[in-house]
């Protein structure tokens, strides 16, 4: 099948691609490095042209309220607009565990929007919502060299965006769902221990502080906002083995070898 995938350059988007290429499914990747801008339309209705499935991994480039919000009321209007035309048989966008937990937030607010113009588009659709990935994580931990690193206490359940992106192709080259799932990692955390593991790998001397009232995109956590329902998809890769496995590609921790037992 033709599937075209929306935000194909990004971290879940090309792992995605090569999944679905993997299984022998015709796939156009559609971002603004690809031609194909999903907010002001250019490209659009060529990309999606023949296609039967779109998924949608695409992120706002600014993350604040306003400019969320923007970007995903234009960019879902024109892809439900262009996916009606082109006769696409199935939307698939990936959204976030909690979203409707979380509408103090600017962003989440702009998410829980793309989700709703999705629902009431007409097509047939699927919503995989995920949790946190581990790269996001890591990548959040690391950012800012100076200062302590101030985070929620708040439960999480982690996913790779490897896992993740597994679920979107299984979700994507199946029925409509018509509805919402949910993935997740293997493992529930706190933020801080999570947070703790990665300085330590990196030789990070920061000091990790648990503050109930921090910020996440701009709204407080409650202990179990970001935890998904119980009916889930759990992943099996757990976060010891990926934190490992990243560490290794860049060369910061030793391969292990031996004879076999």
């Amino acid at each position: 099948m033709k599937i075209v995938v929306i935000g194909a350059s990004g971290r879940i988007g090309e792992k995605l691609v090569y999944n679905l290429r993997q299984d022998d499914h015709r796939v156009r990747e559609a971002s603004p490095s690809y031609g194909v801008d999903a907010v002001t339309g250019q490209g659009l209705d060529l990309a999606l042209d023949g296609a039967e499935a779109v998924v949608d991994c695409s992120n706002a480039p600014d993350l604040s309220g306003d400019a969320a919000l923007r970007f995903f009321e234009a960019a879902g209007r024109r892809l439900m607009a262009a996916g009606r035309a082109a006769g696409v048989r199935h939307h698939v966008a990936l959204s976030i565990v909690g979203t409707d937990r979380l509408q103090a937030s600017g962003y989440f607010r702009a998410k829980k929007l793309q989700e709703d113009l999705i629902k009431a588009s007409g097509l047939p659709y699927s919503i995989l919502r995920s949790t946190q990935f581990f790269e996001f994580i890591a990548g959040v931990v690391q950012d800012g060299a100076r200062g302590d690193v101030v985070i929620s206490p708040a439960q999480v359940q982690p996913i790779s965006g490897l896992d993740l992106a597994e679920a979107l192709a299984d979700v994507a080259t199946g029925q409509p769902l018509n509805g919402t799932a949910e993935a997740a990692g293997p493992e529930r955390f706190r933020f801080p221990e999570l947070a703790r593991e990665v300085l330590t790998a990196y030789e990070d001397p920061r000091r990790v502080i648990a503050d109930p009232r921090a910020r996440y995109f701009g709204a407080e956590l409650g202990d179990t906002t970001l935890l998904p329902d119980a009916g889930a998809r759990v992943a099996s890769l757990r976060f010891e083995d990926w934190l490992r496995d990243s560490l290794q590609a860049r060369g910061l921790f030793p391969q292990t070898t031996g004879a076999p037992a």
